[in-house]
């Protein structure tokens, strides 16, 4: 394994830039796309199920799409793979506008995902690469920042546009479409990836168990993150929220987001063992939920639960990220990169499915209650690994 085989000692401004800027059209289709068409199927009628249904595609793409990423950047190189996928995402996603059926929404959120997938892999390990080991927190930190303001900026715009008409649909085509100018501005930086005969699915999936703790955090984040944006408007709108209230909300989420990952990445920078962060982020993202029943109704009370829980849970990620970036380099660092996205795919598949199906059982508390189970879930496969002193992490 090539763990640690050759640090960067400087770090690459340029580079991580243009990696961060294309990122965070992730953000902003994600965090206007999942509630604005979540919205739109819950308007003709759809279930909360159907509509966990739809949205779960995005994983099954991205669960797809992980292994292809190191292989296509090997052969065709990095920024020619993340352009073709800016230009494969946006067409998806503004080609729901003109798509009348909804069996035709499954094949477009895949190829839409499949897109964002393949930039989200790259990105982060273009970010990664470029970003010397002392100051792989702060950095990841600063990702996180910007692709949380890509999430908060979406359900922003998605209140102030609505759901009805093609306005939402092109502007955020337009934001993908710019993302390519410092892509291609940085080209000249971007990482290298000799080619490898070593590509069978055994190969790539053993990435998956080699941080199980980075790559868990990430399982559960995807699951929240996915499902909690695609169903909030709809629970939102049964306890009484309109649509306007319920995409602040989302907002609220996104702020905490931007407001606390630089300071997470700088902590987790002076900690020795990652992992005691990992567990600390879970712990609030527990607690946060089980409280939100208790604040519905109350829009303030609940924006200032998600502003906290949204902010720390999404640690998840940038500190699971980091611990990543930690023990792996070069090769082994991107193909564990696309592992990690892999289980943020499988969380997006699962997490709306579970989410869906407890809000048609229990009604609008089994929102809180399935996020909850997420949560948990980690906080036990944590209590296993800390408590295995002849295990590594």
């Amino acid at each position: 394994m090539a763990a640690l085989q050759s640090e960067t000692t400087e770090t690459r401004w340029l580079s991580i830039c243009a990696a961060i800027a294309s990122i965070s059209v992730v953000g902003i289709a994600i965090g206007l796309g999942v509630p604005l068409l979540s919205m739109i199927l819950e308007a003709r009628g759809h279930s909360a199920t159907m509509i966990g249904a739809n949205t779960a595609v995005a994983g099954i793409a991205s669960i797809a799409a992980a292994p292809f990423a190191t292989p296509l950047a090997s052969r065709f190189g990095v920024v020619r793979v993340m352009l073709a996928a800016i230009v494969a995402g946006g067409v998806s996603f503004v080609s729901f506008y003109f798509l009348p059926e909804f069996w035709m929404w499954f094949f477009a959120r895949a190829i839409l995902h499949f897109s964002l997938t393949l930039l989200f892999i790259l990105s982060e390990f273009w970010i990664s690469s470029s970003a010397p080991a002392h100051r792989r927190g702060l950095i990841l930190g600063i990702y996180a920042t910007v692709l949380s303001l890509g999430f908060a900026f979406g359900p922003w715009l998605f209140s102030q546009l609505g759901s009805a008409g093609f306005a939402p649909f092109g502007i955020t085509f337009g934001f993908i479409m710019v993302a390519a100018i410092p892509v291609l501005a940085a080209h000249r930086q971007s990482p290298q990836m000799s080619e490898s005969s070593d590509e069978s699915s055994n190969s790539f999936l053993r990435y998956i168990w080699l941080v199980p703790m980075a790559t868990a955090a990430v399982l559960v984040y995807g699951a929240v993150e996915t499902g909690g944006f695609a169903l909030f408007p709809v629970y939102g709108g049964r306890i009484g929220y309109t649509e306007a209230d319920a995409a602040l909300l989302l907002t609220a989420v996104g702020l905490g987001n931007v407001l606390l990952q630089i300071p997470l990445g700088l902590v987790s920078d002076r900690l020795r063992d990652r992992r005691h962060l990992l567990v600390f982020c879970a712990a609030v993202g527990l607690a946060g939920v089980l409280l939100l029943p208790l604040a519905a109704g109350n829009w303030h009370a609940s924006a200032s639960i998600l502003f906290l829980w949204g902010g720390v849970a999404a640690g998840l990620y940038t500190v699971g990220l980091a611990h990543l970036g930690s023990r792996l380099s070069g090769r082994d660092l991107a193909s564990a990169n696309a592992a990690f996205v892999l289980c943020y795919g499988i969380g997006m598949l699962v997490g709306p499915q579970i989410i869906g199906i407890g809000m048609d059982l229990f009604g609008p508390n089994g929102f809180a209650w399935s996020l909850a189970i997420f949560f948990a879930g980690y906080l036990a496969l944590a209590a296993f690994r800390l408590n295995g002193t002849t295990r590594k992490s």
